[in-house]
């Protein structure tokens, strides 16, 4: 049978880039985002617009059950110091980067237990590990996915659910496009990376497959860094 995926966010950047690769190795792929469907014409592809911090009720109506489940939506909160960023900004970061993905998986995780299988890919960040990868609504709201990620992990690992998280530095995408803009942050944080670039969303993409194919049973829980070597500075 076709396995089904599950992405947030897919309208642009990371997750996109896991839907089109998806669909290139054959799986079926429902993808939600809170922005306008992509510019993805596959016979496989399904979309729903819907804003995953809201009522998720249509989502669990557009796809009962999933194979695979990537929580890739996130958004940034533009690295304000506590001092400078509101309670309202917090709880939408947090709404967004941790609650919604608690609640995704919360309702897929029942059948996947129940049919002893089941992949979910939670998009952390080195913001999951460190600090400066966001200011402190988005730094903390990582490093809870990670815990949960961990958690979930340790929780579930005998009931044939595999977790694992993902850890991007800098991503070239939609979500960090002011960086890109003249006196943004894109060629210092460029210089200041290791193998001297961003990172594409096709590499993301690259590794989500490898994560999703099953063929690492015993690897369970892990949340690969991928961030051009930015995290062992």
């Amino acid at each position: 049978m076709t396995k089904r995926v599950l992405i947030t966010g897919v309208a642009s950047g990371i997750g996109l880039a896991q839907a089109s690769l998806f669909l290139e190795n054959g799986y079926a792929v429902y993808g939600v985002d809170k922005s306008a469907k992509p510019n993805l014409s596959h016979p496989s592809f399904h979309f729903l617009q819907l804003d995953v911090t809201g009522d998720l009720a249509t989502l669990y109506d557009f796809v009962p059950s999933v194979d695979i489940l990537c929580n890739t939506a996130g958004i940034l909160d533009g690295y304000m110091p506590l001092l400078e960023v509101s309670d309202e900004e917090i709880e939408r970061v947090f709404q967004t980067n941790f609650f919604a993905t608690v609640k995704i998986v919360r309702h897929y995780l029942a059948d996947m237990v129940a049919r002893k299988e089941g992949i979910i890919i939670n998009m952390c960040s080195i913001a999951s590990f460190l600090a400066g990868g966001g200011g402190a609504a988005y730094t903390s709201s990582k490093h809870a996915l990670a815990g949960f990620t961990r958690q979930l992990a340790l929780d579930y690992a005998k009931e044939g659910v595999q977790v694992f998280g993902i850890a991007p530095g800098a991503v070239k995408t939609g979500m960090t496009a002011a960086d890109f803009e003249p006196g943004g942050l894109a060629d210092w944080v460029a210089s200041e990376t290791p193998i001297g670039r961003w990172t594409d969303p096709s590499e993301i993409a690259e590794l989500t497959a490898f994560l999703a194919s099953g063929h690492m049973q015993s690897m369970q829980g892990e949340i690969v860094k991928i961030d051009g070597g930015w995290s062992l500075k």
